[in-house]
C-alpha cells in the first residue's frame, strides 16, 4: 500500500512540475529498492509497510543529523534542503505517537511480555518495534522504558 502510494506521489510530482518532492521519493524509491534486493539476496520477501516505515524513520533520523552538522558548519542552505526532505518523508509517515501514548504502549508491552526488571529491556524494545514501527521514536522510548522497568525492579 505505501510502494502504490509513493509511485502515485512521484507521478503527481512529475506532472506538477515538484523537482524536489521528484527528488527525494526517487531517493525513498532507490532505498526500497536496495533493501529489496539485499533481502531477496537472503531468501526473504520484499520489505513489509513496517519495514518501509522503519526505514522512512531511518532517513529522516538521517537527514536530522545531517542538518544539524550543516548548521554547525554555517551552511543554513544545506540545512534546510535537509528540513525540506524530512517534511517530504514525513508526509508518507503516520502521525509520530506522543508521550503519553508511549508511556500506555510502554506499560502495555511490560504487560505483554511479563518483563520484571531492566534486564528484559530488549524483550520490552523488541515488543514496541513489532507493533509501533513509524510511529514511535525509539529514542525517546529508551529511556522511558528503562524508567519504566527501574520502577518495577
Amino acid at each position: 500500500m505505501l510502494r502504490a502510494r509513493l509511485t502515485a506521489e512521484m507521478k503527481d510530482a512529475m506532472k506538477a512540475g515538484e523537482k524536489e518532492k521528484l527528488a527525494t521519493i526517487r531517493m525513498i524509491q532507490a532505498a526500497l529498492k536496495d533493501r529489496d534486493i539485499e533481502a531477496r539476496g537472503l531468501g526473504k520477501e520484499p520489505l513489509s509497510d513496517e519495514e518501509v516505515l522503519a526505514l522512512l524513520q531511518k532517513m529522516v533520523k538521517q537527514r536530522n543529523e545531517s542538518a544539524g552538522v550543516y548548521e554547525q558548519g554555517g551552511r543554513p542552505e544545506l540545512a534546510a534542503n535537509e528540513r525540506a526532505e524530512i517534511a517530504i518523508i514525513q508526509g508518507f509517515m503516520p502521525e509520530a505517537m506522543s508521550e503519553a501514548e508511549t508511556r500506555a504502549a510502554i506499560e502495555a508491552a511490560i504487560a505483554e511480555t511479563g518483563a520484571a526488571g531492566p534486564k528484559d529491556m530488549g524483550k520490552v524494545i523488541g515488543a514496541l518495534r513489532g507493533k509501533y514501527a513509524g510511529r514511535m521514536d525509539f529514542g525517546a522510548a529508551s529511556p522511558l522504558v528503562k524508567e519504566a522497568l527501574a520502577a518495577r525492579a
